[in-house]
Formats: C-alpha cells, structure tokens, sequence
C-alpha cells in the first residue's frame, strides 16, 4: 500500500511544530550551557554516546565504564548512539564538547523525507532470516545492497533452525549455500536452545552491531536472549533519569560475551533509503569486476551488445536469480531504468 501524500497545509504545519521544538531545545541548550561555567567542569575525558535523550544523551566513560548524563554544545549538532565523544563532568550533569569522525553513520529518512543519522560507528548488519515467515531472495538481496552501500559489511543469521521442516529445508540450504559461496558470512542460531547461539555469540564478540529483518524472524528474541540483563538494566537507568525525557533512539548494550549490540525499532526497519541505480548494481558484490567494462557507457544489463553483465552471467560468473533480484530492486527504486 502506497503511504498517503501531506498536503501542502499538514506538510507546513508539521514543518512549523519542528522548528518550534528545534528552537526550545536550542533555548535548552543555552541555558544548560549558562549554568554549566568552565570553571564548574572537570577535564576533558572520552566518552560513547549509549543512549539519547532528545536534547540530552548519556556518555559512557571511556576509561571507567561509568555512565553520566550529560547536556551538549549546540554547534556539535546532531549526535546520535555510538558517537564516540569528548565530554566534561559536572554536577549534576556533564557536557559533551566534541565528537570525533564517525567511521560509519546508519541512516533513515525523517518525516520530510531527509537523511537522518540514527546511529554510528556500527561494525557489522546482520540480517536475520528464518525459515517463517518464507524467505525471499530478493528480500535479502535488498539488505545487503543497502548494507553494501553504506559502506557497513552485513552478515546473514539463519535464525529458528529449530523450526526448519521438510518444506523449507531445500530454500534454507540453498540460501545458506548461495550466499557463503558469495564470501559472506552465514550463522545459524536458535534463541530457544541452550548451544543454538554460541556461533552468533562468537560472531558479534569482535563487533558492534545491529539486527535487521523483516517482521516475525525473531529478532526481538535474540536480542532479548543475548542480553537477559538488558530490562534490569533498562529500569536502573529510569529510576536515575527524571524529568519528561524518555529514549526515543537507539541503545548501546554489552553483550556479556564480548561485542556491543545497538538496539531500536527504527533500525530494525533499515531498509533502502535514496540509493542511486549505480548503488544497487555494486551492491550485488560479484557484479563489481565487471562494472564499467561494457561496450556502452549507459548499457542498462538488459539486451546491448557488447555488455560484461550478460557475458558473466552466460559464463556462470552471476547467478541468474541475482541478475533478476538486482532488476526487480532496480525496478523498485528506479522505475524505467530496469
């Protein structure tokens, strides 16, 4: 279903209440940033952003593990989970004063249909699939463009393996062949079972990471298995926090076992975002020593002579499945240009 067009009057007045919220956070900011002198903070320090708060966020020290809520510079503008920070403690709030250069940003459309950050320096995409609801090549194919074209390298969870019966173990096993054989990472796991997440745990040890998945594949239950201290910890941190601000992004957690997890419904909805046609064709991986080497510069890998596309898929360098999932995204995002 095509989500419904705003009219000019509901798109300006969603657009005026932002800006009236903008403006009384920047007011925030500025008296926050009055109270809290220079001389009423201590040195600087580096800190991860684990969690926002709309105009404040808490920072994880660095060196002690402690977490401080803290305020921000408003000429920092936007931070977002998984920043790493410079910040400066203070009674009874802290102050961010710098972020360092994110390595990787993960990005969605806000309401106006603008690219928004919603958490950084993220390692790792993990798709998670299960055996039901049926999974789709295309489906996957769509994560792993859009993991491909952020520049985050994504793997593939196989999640309910416990559940895999006779008319879906043939589709789970050539989905786990295919894409091993295209060098990515493929995990089984079951949440329910007492060793059905060692190889997942073993995984995420070295990275921090986010589940994505269509509805129903179990990602709330991973998460929930990996971190069982998670809604301890979740109430801990409502108890300390007052005031109206409530989480309304993403969280960073520590997987007991080593890695971190960052955790929120809206990225768990990561998807497809503005991504270019020359995108979509790089992301399919074994495509890329053939980009650029046909005979038209605007060949469209449909019927031109001379094009390296068709010529690797007749040599059995490229899946026909994967030549058609890429024309169906094509077609999707770029209606014309399939």
């Amino acid at each position: 279903m095509s989500k419904r067009k705003l009219t000019r009057r509901q798109a300006w007045r969603i657009e005026k209440i932002q800006k009236e919220r903008e403006e009384r956070a920047a007011k925030r900011d500025q008296r926050a940033d009055d109270k809290l002198g220079e001389s009423n903070l201590g040195p600087e320090q580096s800190g991860l952003i684990v969690t926002h708060y709309g105009t404040q966020v808490m920072v994880e020290d660095t060196a002690t593990g402690e977490a401080k809520r803290c305020h921000f510079r408003s000429n920092l503008g936007g931070l977002v989970t998984g920043d790493r920070v410079a910040w400066r403690d203070g009674n009874p709030y802290g102050v961010v004063v710098a972020r360092s250069e994110r390595e990787t940003a993960l990005m969605r459309p806000d309401p106006y249909g603008a690219m928004k950050t919603v958490a950084a320096n993220i390692d790792r995409i993990v798709i998670v699939i299960a055996p039901y609801p049926e999974p789709h090549f295309n489906l996957i194919d769509r994560y792993l463009v859009a993991a491909e074209a952020i520049g985050i390298e994504p793997a593939l969870v196989i999640n309910k393996i416990d559940l895999i019966d006779d008319n879906q173990r043939a589709k789970v096993e050539s989905i786990h062949t295919l894409y091993q054989e295209l060098g990515y990472q493929v995990i089984l796991a079951a949440a329910k079972e007492d060793q059905g997440l060692k190889p997942l745990r073993e995984y995420l040890a070295h990275f921090t990471s986010v589940f994505v998945g269509q509805s129903g594949v179990g990602k709330s239950s991973l998460v929930n298995a990996l971190l069982p201290e998670v809604n301890s910890r979740v109430g801990d941190l409502s108890e300390r926090l007052t005031g109206t601000h409530t989480t309304t992004s993403a969280q960073l957690y520590h997987i007991l076992t080593g890695g971190e997890l960052i955790d929120s419904p809206g990225i768990r909805e990561f998807g497809l975002w503005h991504i270019e046609p020359d995108d979509v064709l790089a992301g399919f991986k074994e495509f890329r020593p053939f980009i650029g080497a046909c005979k038209f510069r605007d060949c469209s890998h449909t019927v031109e002579p001379g094009c390296a596309i068709l010529q690797a898929l007749e040599d059995g360098k490229i899946s026909p499945g994967r030549l058609a999932s890429y024309r169906h995204i094509l077609a999707d995002l770029h209606p014309g240009r399939a």
